[in-house]
């Protein structure tokens, strides 16, 4: 395994820690359809989330939450989209971005709920 897939492996381990730990029920892990894939999927409360998580060994090129561009958003609803009705789910989604910062005194770690909505991702126009 390279060093970026460790990297981003083991954050993945903290996001579930963490998650767990405010009382989220971890669904799927690296739920994949086609080429597309979703980190964590987990429940809290009657609603779905989809979590992307991305963790960076440093902030020199932006915050790590900064990757989740557009075109990764799309994905992410449209295997939203793809797992309620292959699992004829009817609970509301989420969608949660999970940020870690590898830092020298220890990983940071921010959540960002509700980081984007499928409302606003749909109506960004398509360039």
């Amino acid at each position: 395994m390279g060093r970026n897939n460790e990297i981003g492996a083991r954050g993945e381990e903290l996001a579930c820690e963490a998650l767990t730990k405010k009382g989220f029920d971890i669904v799927e892990r690296n739920w994949r359809r086609g080429k597309n894939e979703v980190d964590i999927i987990a429940y809290k409360e009657g609603i779905i989330i989809f979590v992307e998580v991305k963790t960076r060994g440093n902030t020199d090129y932006g915050e790590p939450e900064t990757f989740v561009d557009l075109a990764k958003q799309r994905a992410y609803v449209k295997m939203a989209n793809a797992y309620v009705i292959e699992n004829r789910r009817t609970e509301d989604v989420r969608f949660d971005v999970i940020a870690i910062t590898n830092k020298p005194d220890g990983p940071e770690l921010k959540h960002l709920e509700n980081a984007f909505t499928a409302i606003e991702v749909n109506l960004t126009r398509r360039r």
